[in-house]
């Protein structure tokens, strides 16, 4: 049997990782929905750390050939030059395709319509900066930890900080362009309306455009912060979310 290119290996892996990820976050919003149908509050509590959960344990499994899930990582390391500009368009098309599938995974395991587009706008000014910041936050998380040497907890870092953002951000945290465009495709509680896509998606790359920023006033050395990814990545975990 003919092996896989690195190129293709990497791309599956970024696909499955982001087609859990949009699943488990649909999947546990539409099952909190049912389960706590009088308690937004302990809705989201249940949403929340069930995505915490499922990325430290995707980011783990996947971490040793491709693990990132979310364009705008994939973005920041094509700018530091840790991937290329063909890995950076192959990861980002898979990530995208990986959250839609997931969308309507979601939507089939409980007995939905397998595209259902969301009705649930959110389109003020309060959420798009709450996209900001989530956005920027993880960023400097996922770089940060890294940079600090500390490869191997990457999972729980960016796990704990997305469990903690869902709450201290008025937008409950999306910040990955490839889960919001997946989010639109089911009307649930977990899901966006195509009209407010637009803008959280050009948020979120504002947000990490201003991480980037952070991460090279921090570590001024560009390329010694892409040498140190790749060598975390080739120790057996790349950088994610």
């Amino acid at each position: 049997m003919t092996s896989l290119s690195p190129l293709t290996r990497k791309a599956c892996a970024e696909f499955l990782g982001s087609l859990l990820l949009a699943a488990t976050v649909i999947g546990s919003g539409i099952a909190a929905s049912s389960l706590s149908p009088d308690d937004v509050g302990l809705q989201l509590l249940e949403n929340s750390v069930v995505t915490g959960a499922a990325l430290v344990a995707l980011i783990l499994a996947l971490g040793p050939v491709s693990a990132a899930f979310n364009p705008v990582v994939t973005l920041a390391e094509r700018a530091l030059g840790a991937i290329s500009s063909g890995e950076a368009a192959a990861f980002i098309g898979a990530q995208v395709t990986g959250c839609c599938a997931g969308a309507v995974l979601a939507n089939l395991m409980f007995d939905l319509d397998a595209v259902d587009l969301s009705t649930h706008r959110r389109d003020t000014g309060q959420l798009w900066l709450g996209e900001v910041v989530a956005t920027f936050g993880l960023l400097l998380v996922v770089f940060g930890v890294v940079r600090a040497g500390r490869g191997q907890a990457v999972a729980f870092a960016v796990g704990g900080y997305i469990t903690a953002a869902y709450w201290f951000t008025s937008s409950t945290s999306f910040a990955n362009p490839a889960i919001t465009v997946g989010r639109m495709l089911s009307d649930t509680f977990a899901g966006i309306a195509p009209s407010s896509v637009p803008m959280f998606v050009l948020m979120q790359l504002l947000g990490g455009a201003l991480a980037l920023g952070a991460v090279l006033v921090l570590y001024p050395d560009a390329a010694q912060v892409a040498e140190q990814i790749l060598e975390e990545a080739s120790g057996g975990q790349s950088s994610l979310t």
